[in-house]
Formats: C-alpha cells, structure tokens, sequence
C-alpha cells in the first residue's frame, strides 16, 4: 500500500525548499569567493630574486621584474628558466588559494542532508 503525502525517497517538500536555500545560500558564497580570488595578486620569484613574476587570480600575468644583473647576453638560457619557473611557482600559489577556497565551500556540502550522496 502506497504512503500518503511525502515524496518519492521519502523527502517531504520543507526539506527539498531547505536543501534548494542550501544549494543557492552556496553557489552566492562560491561566486563571492571567486570574485575575491580574481582580484587578488600573487607574486613569486626565482634565482633569489632576480627574476619575480606577479598574476592574477584569473592566472593572467600582470608583473615581471628581472634584475639587471640577470641579463647576461651569453646565458640567455638561464634567464629564460628563471622566468619560466617564477611564472609557475606564481600560477601555483593562484591555484593553491583557489583549491583552500573551493575546499572550504565543499565542506559545506556535508550540511545538505546527503546530497552529495545521490549518486552512490
């Protein structure tokens, strides 16, 4: 015999209404945060500070400083290198606050009531 009143998997509507405020109360955080993370600037360097490289949270370049004493004509190769790994280590940090962002929001995902659950 059919139950009366409730849902299909036993959600009532005031519960569906709650996790739906959840859901939406989460993605304005998530907007929020990422809007937070593309203005901020993170800036690395390499070969001790010759070479220090700045982006953006959108993984943009905005800087590049290079001594001048950096800048030998006959070892272009190492100049290069030391770009190279100041714009990676730069990227790395972007990433870095971004995944602590997102890991911070997802933990929330545990107050919905098993949501995350409705695949397994």
């Amino acid at each position: 015999m059919a139950k009366r009143g409730g849902f299909p998997g036993g959600m009532v509507p005031g519960n569906m209404n709650n996790l739906m405020k959840q859901a939406q109360r989460m993605q304005r955080q998530m907007e929020e945060q990422q809007k937070e993370l593309e203005e901020k600037e993170f800036t690395a360097q390499a070969g001790g500070g010759a070479v220090k490289v700045t982006v953006s949270g959108k993984k943009t370049v905005t800087g590049v400083s290079i001594d001048p004493d950096a800048c030998d004509p006959d070892d272009v190769e190492t100049l290069e290198d030391l770009v190279m790994a100041a714009v990676n280590e730069a990227l790395k940090l972007a990433d870095a606050a971004n995944s602590e962002i997102m890991g911070k929001l997802a933990g929330g995902l545990g107050g919905l009531g098993g949501f995350g659950g409705l695949g397994a």
